[in-house]
């Protein structure tokens, strides 16, 4: 079966179909999974194109400036007290 629709009408259809989806309490539910197969028939996923990445080098590694430091905390007294206070 096919169905001829307007490009107005499977915009509407697939908006339905989103909204439906995303309120549903059972995400993997057999009706949500023939809910988003349908979708993807009406709106297929563009085709992803990737381009090839760089090869990097044995030496090339990121700076140790580049990398995100953490701080090591003192203990305050009010560390100190919490702990105290649990044994």
């Amino acid at each position: 079966m096919t169905l001829d629709l307007t490009d107005e009408e499977k915009l509407a259809l697939a908006a339905e179909l989103k909204r439906t989806i995303n309120e549903d309490r059972y995400p993997l539910s057999p009706r949500i999974r023939t809910l988003k197969a349908i979708l993807a028939k009406l709106k297929p996923a563009p085709a992803v194109t990737t381009e090839p990445r760089p090869t990097s080098k044995p030496g090339d590694r990121p700076r140790r400036a580049a990398l995100p430091t953490m701080k090591r905390r003192r203990p305050g007294p009010t560390d100190d007290a919490a702990l105290t206070s649990m044994w």
